[in-house]
C-alpha cells in the first residue's frame, strides 16, 4: 500500500476525467414522465414519502421529487451501506441537514436482518404524528409511497420491511439494471402495528441530469442502462474514480502487478485474467488469418459488475468526481 501511495503522491493518475463531449443528459423513457403524473395523483392518500437513494446521496438526486412531491413529510434512505464508505456518515448527515433533509436512515435492504430497517416503521410513525395529517387524520392506517431514481433499492426496501415486520416473503419484484417497476402499483402491506402500506413507484430521472459528471456517477451506480452511455466508458470512470479515492483493491483482485490509470490496459489483463477473449479475422500480407484478441467490453462489464457487488471495496461519491467531501463542503 505504501508503494501505491507513493505512486498516487508523484502525480501518475488522472486529476480530471475527460468526458470527451459525451452527453448522458437525456435518458428520460416515457414511463417515467408517466409515473411521475400518477405519483402526484396518488398523493391525496399518502402520509409520508420515502426517498430511496445510495452511493451518491447529493447530486444523483431528482430535483424535481422535491419540487413536486416534498408536500408531506419526507425521510431518506441511504441504501446499499454495504458497498458504501461510511467513513464520512457525519459530514453526510450535515451536508443534507443543510438541504433541508433532517430524517435521514442507512440501511442494507438485501441484508436478512438490517437493524436499521427495524427503526424505519417507529421513525415513520414519528414523523407521521409530529405534522397534520389534513384528511387523513381519522385514520388509523398509515400509507406510505417509495420514491428514487432507477435502481436504488425500492422494491427491495419493501420486501425488507415485509420479511422484518410480516415475516412474508417479496411482494415486488427486484432486478439488477433500472427500469423494473414501470408504474405505480396498488398498495402493498409491510406491517400490521400499525397497519402500513407502501406504493412502489418507477425509478424516475430528472427530464435533465444537470452535468456530464452526475450521469456518470448515475450510470457508475446503475441507474441509466450501461449501453446508453457505453460500458468501456463507464469502466474508465471507475479506474479514475477509485485511483482517485487512492482505493487499488482492483490490483490485488485482477492481480494486477501494480495500480494503472490506462483503462485499456486494465481491461486487457482483466481479460487474460479471466479468459474472456474472442476470435476476429485479421488482414495480413499473406491473406486472411484468425486472432484471438482481447474481449474488452466483457472485461469492462465484470469490472463495474465487481464494483456494484462491493468487491472493489466501500465507496460514496459524496463530494466531486469521486472523492471525499472536504471539510469546507460540509
Amino acid at each position: 500500500m505504501k508503494l501505491y501511495q507513493a505512486l498516487r503522491n508523484v502525480g501518475n493518475f488522472r486529476t480530471v476525467f475527460d468526458f470527451g463531449g459525451r452527453d448522458v443528459a437525456h435518458w428520460f423513457p416515457g414511463h417515467m414522465a408517466k409515473g411521475l403524473r400518477q405519483m402526484k395523483a396518488s398523493l391525496k392518500s399518502v402520509d409520508c414519502i420515502i426517498e430511496i437513494h445510495d452511493h451518491i446521496p447529493f447530486s444523483g438526486r431528482n430535483p424535481v421529487f422535491q419540487e413536486s412531491l416534498d408536500v408531506r413529510p419526507h425521510l431518506l434512505v441511504l441504501n446499499k451501506t454495504d458497498l458504501t464508505d461510511l467513513s464520512n456518515k457525519q459530514k453526510i448527515l450535515k451536508t443534507l441537514e443543510k438541504k433541508g433533509v433532517r430524517n435521514v436512515l442507512f440501511t442494507d435492504c438485501l441484508r436478512q436482518r438490517d437493524e436499521n430497517i427495524k427503526r424505519l416503521v417507529p421513525m415513520v410513525v414519528e414523523i407521521i404524528e409530529s405534522t397534520p395529517r389534513f384528511n387523513r387524520d381519522e385514520n388509523t392506517n398509515y400509507c406510505l409511497m417509495v420514491i428514487g431514481v432507477p435502481n436504488v433499492g425500492k422494491s427491495s426496501l419493501i420486501n425488507a420491511l415485509r420479511r422484518t415486520y410480516l415475516k412474508k416473503g417479496r411482494a415486488s419484484r427486484v432486478g439488477g439494471e433500472p427500469g423494473i417497476t414501470k408504474a405505480v402499483l396498488t398498495k402493498i402491506q409491510v406491517c400490521e402495528r400499525p397497519i402500513m402500506h407502501l406504493l412502489d413507484t418507477p425509478g424516475v430521472l430528472p427530464p435533465k441530469i444537470e452535468s456530464v459528471e452526475t450521469g456518470m456517477k448515475l450510470a457508475l451506480c446503475g441507474t441509466i442502462l450501461d449501453h446508453l452511455v457505453g460500458e468501456d466508458v463507464i469502466a474508465d470512470y471507475l479506474l479514475y474514480s477509485l485511483n482517485r479515492l487512492g482505493n487499488f483493491s482492483y490490483v490485488e483482485k485482477y492481480s494486477l502487478q501494480e495500480p494503472c490509470d490506462d483503462i485499456k490496459d486494465v481491461l486487457k489483463r482483466i481479460a487474460v485474467k479471466l479468459g474472456k477473449t474472442q476470435r476476429v479475422k485479421a488482414i495480413t500480407g499473406v491473406g486472411n488469418i484468425t486472432i484471438t484478441v482481447p474481449n474488452y467490453t466483457a472485461a469492462a462489464y465484470d469490472f463495474i459488475r465487481a464494483f456494484r457487488k462491493g468487491e472493489l471495496g466501500q465507496v460514496i461519491f459524496s463530494g466531486m468526481a469521486g472523492r471525499p467531501l472536504k471539510p469546507s463542503e460540509t
